[in-house]
C-alpha cells in the first residue's frame, strides 16, 4: 500500500486538486468546504479579533511556508541545478561547433542531445509534482476567504475589517479592484505570500519554480 501511494500519490493529488477547482463553480460544495475550514480558521477573527487584512497576512505567510517546504521535499534541486549546468555547457559547445563548422563535433554532440533532453524533460515534470499538493491546501483556504468576504457588509463604511491601505490607492475595500480585475484582498495575499516564500527559499537554499 505504501509503495502504491508513493507511486501514484502525485496522480491522486492531481485528481483531487482538479476536483477542488471544479468545486469552485458549485456553491453548496464550495461553502460546505469553507464551513469545515471555518471551524479551524474562524477563531482568528471571531475569538482573537484579528482584522481581516491581518488574517490575510497570516494565511498568505503560511502559504509561502508550506509551498516552499513542499517544493523542497518533492524536487531534487541539486540534480536540477546539475542538469541545467550540463545543458548550458552542451549548448555552448554545440554553438561553438556550429560556428567552427566542425561536423564531427556536431554529430558527436547530436548523439548526446537525446539524453540531455530526456534529463531536462524529467526535471520539468518533477517541477509539477508539488503543484497538486499546494493546490490541495490552498484552494480550501481561498474557499474560506471568499466565504468570509461574502459574509461581510462591504457596502458599509470602511473599517479595519473591511478595508486595506495600498500605496497610491489609499484606503479601499477588500473587494475593490486594485489592479485591473485583481481584487485588493488577492493582491495583498499574493504580495505577502511571495515575500515570505522568497525569505524561506533563501533560508532553505532552494530555487524557484
Amino acid at each position: 500500500m505504501l509503495n502504491l501511494m508513493k507511486k501514484y500519490g502525485t496522480y491522486i493529488a492531481f485528481i483531487l486538486a482538479f476536483g477542488l477547482m471544479l468545486a469552485y463553480g458549485v456553491e453548496w460544495v464550495r461553502d460546505g468546504i469553507a464551513g469545515v475550514i471555518d471551524i479551524a480558521l474562524g477563531p482568528l477573527t471571531d475569538t482573537f479579533g484579528l482584522p481581516f487584512f491581518a488574517v490575510l497576512l497570516f494565511l498568505s505567510s503560511a502559504t509561502g511556508l508550506y509551498s516552499s517546504l513542499i517544493q523542497k521535499y518533492t524536487i531534487d534541486y541539486e540534480k536540477m541545478q546539475e542538469v541545467q549546468a550540463k545543458m548550458k555547457e552542451f549548448q555552448m559547445k554545440f554553438r561553438e561547433a556550429q560556428l567552427a563548422g566542425d561536423e564531427k563535433a556536431i554529430k558527436k554532440l547530436e548523439a548526446k542531445r537525446d539524453a540531455m533532453m530526456k534529463d531536462q524533460l524529467e526535471m520539468s515534470q518533477q517541477q509539477f509534482k508539488p503543484m497538486a499538493y499546494i493546490i490541495l491546501i490552498t484552494v480550501p483556504i481561498f474557499f474560506w476567504l471568499l466565504y468570509r468576504l461574502h459574509g461581510m457588509d462591504l457596502g458599509a463604511a470602511l473599517t479595519m475589517d473591511t478595508a486595506i491601505v495600498f500605496p497610491f490607492l489609499g484606503i479601499i475595500s477588500l473587494n475593490d479592484m486594485a489592479i485591473w480585475i485583481l481584487p485588493a484582498w488577492i493582491l495583498w495575499y499574493m504580495i505577502c505570500s511571495l515575500t515570505v516564500s522568497q525569505v524561506i527559499r533563501k533560508a532553505l537554499n532552494i530555487g524557484g519554480i
